[in-house]
Formats: C-alpha cells, structure tokens, sequence
C-alpha cells in the first residue's frame, strides 16, 4: 500500500491538471503559432510559466486505484499487477482466469 501522502499528491495533480487544461491549451496554441508576432508568442509562454507546475499532465503518474502502486500498472483496469492477481483469483474480472501449472 503506498503512502497516503503519494496517493492524495496525485489527486491534487490531477484536480489541477483538470482546473487549468482550457487555459494551458489556449496559451500553447498562442506560443506555438508561427503566424503570430515573437513578442506575443513569448508573452503567451511567460504566461505559462506562471502556472503552477502541477497543472502540467506530464507530471501526472498513473497509480493503482486500489493500493496505490506506482508500477507494473495496468491501463485498460486502472489497476497494478498484484492486485489484478488477487482480484483475477476471487472471480471478480470477467473472462480472466489465473492459470497454474
């Protein structure tokens, strides 16, 4: 299980990356025009930089929902590795089965 602390820091990334997606998207549109004039481009990234870093999606870390485990994640279940086993094992993912040999 990780740490409480981890687990809550990236709800708050990702409460923050939601708040600021719109504006972040609007002012990297601006920065990235080739059209515009370079003082207006440059002024469109300074205001980027303002932002807090968090808001950025890059610094989001995908985390198991259950336990909070930072590796050996799994995309499609949202869920890492160990607890895919024990919910594979109790039936609880349809159409998976854990084998033995």
């Amino acid at each position: 299980m990780a740490k409480k602390a981890m687990i809550e820091r990236e709800k708050k990334r990702q409460r923050l990356v939601n708040k600021y997606a719109a504006k972040r998207a609007a002012l990297l549109e601006i920065a990235n025009d080739k059209d515009k004039p370079m003082e207006e481009r440059f002024k469109a990234r300074l205001k980027l930089a303002e932002l807090p870093r968090n808001s950025s999606a890059t610094r989001l870390h995908n985390r198991c929902q259950l336990t909070g485990r930072p590796h050996a994640y799994y995309r499609k279940l949202k869920v890492s590795r160990i607890a895919l086993r024990e919910l594979g094992s109790m039936g609880q993912i349809p159409g998976l089965v854990k084998s033995s040999w």
